[in-house]
């Protein structure tokens, strides 16, 4: 698989053309955006991952196999930033998934040991008005000791996202990545 880092846009003016369809990569700081990127593209170095919250702080464009873009968002919540960095990114964020044209699919990733937080909530809100499709994603899902616990922990992510399966996804021992596939390709359909 072929994958090109494009550019990390801090304005909306330094946005690639929308030449291909997108796949955004949308939650909470430190919820793995970054490793689900990097598994389904087959690679380690491809996007930035740090066991400290806030490391993306642009909008991170990737070309995959000249067919379409992964856009790597930076996340919300807590992060080790100063809070007037984070207010900035606002704008920038909601200009980026408003404006696109070619935004075919939001990943929104949720902790599966940690649920829906009221932030998460907000931005399923914001996504449901602004019509933008999206797939929930339960991340961690290894973290999780039991098949109890695994079981318990999509039910509760389940309960709020309105009739559609959230898919589980580990970065460790790549579960979820077929069905992350499938539901990416159907944006060139």
């Amino acid at each position: 698989m072929e994958v090109q880092f494009i550019i990390g846009a801090a304005r909306p003016e330094q946005f690639p053309p929308e030449e291909l369809p997108e796949v955004a990569f949308l939650g909470r700081s430190n919820v793995g955006k970054s490793s689900l990127l990097n598994r389904l593209v087959r690679s380690d170095a491809i996007a930035r991952i740090s066991s400290k919250p806030g490391c993306t702080r642009t909008i991170n464009f990737f070309r995959v196999d000249g067919r379409m873009h992964f856009v790597d968002l930076p996340g919300y919540g807590y992060a080790k930033i100063p809070m007037e960095q984070r207010k900035a990114w606002r704008p920038v964020i909601e200009s980026y998934l408003a404006g696109r044209r070619q935004l075919g699919i939001c990943l929104l990733l949720l902790d599966a040991r940690r649920g829906w937080m009221e932030m998460d909530l907000e931005l399923q809100r914001w996504l449901e008005s602004h019509r933008r499709r999206y797939q929930v994603v339960a991340t961690k899902f290894d973290k999780l000791d039991s098949r109890k616990q695994q079981q318990d922990g999509l039910a509760a992510i389940r309960s709020h996202c309105g009739g559609v399966e959230p898919i589980p996804f580990s970065a460790v021992t790549g579960q979820g990545v077929r069905e992350l596939w499938q539901t990416i390709t159907t944006i060139n359909q």
